[in-house]
């Protein structure tokens, strides 16, 4: 069983800064891809961002440039540091372990961007 509780979301202009958290249970956190998803209002989840057991990373390219995912093994943790955000990243931020058969996700962590 996996929990994950994501946090550090927030209400911020646009061109602003935040950076969030996801603490996962689990002893085989290290050795599971870990990635970030949004969902917008009336929009399905989409994945942001990916992390590799071995530090490897990938975006979409909406945020490329903008958004990095790290992940701390030592701590069960996964994040994601947003810069120079737009109004369109708002949404519900969701991180998930990715190749387990099968899905696990949070209660997410809303991220608002006003213009």
């Amino acid at each position: 069983q996996v929990q994950l509780v994501e946090s550090g979301g927030g209400l911020v202009q646009a061109g602003g800064s935040l950076r969030l958290s996801c603490a996962a249970s689990g002893s085989t956190f290290s050795r599971n891809a870990m990635g970030w998803y949004r969902q917008a209002p009336g929009k399905q989840r989409a994945p942001v961002a990916v992390i590799g057991n071995d530090g490897s990373t990938n975006y979409v390219d909406s945020v490329k440039g903008r958004f990095t995912i790290s992940r701390d093994n030592a701590k069960n943790t996964v994040y994601l540091q947003m810069n120079s955000l737009k109004p369109e990243d708002t949404a519900v931020y969701y991180c998930t372990p990715l190749g387990l058969g099968k899905d696990y996700w949070g209660q997410g962590t809303q991220v608002t961007v006003s213009s």
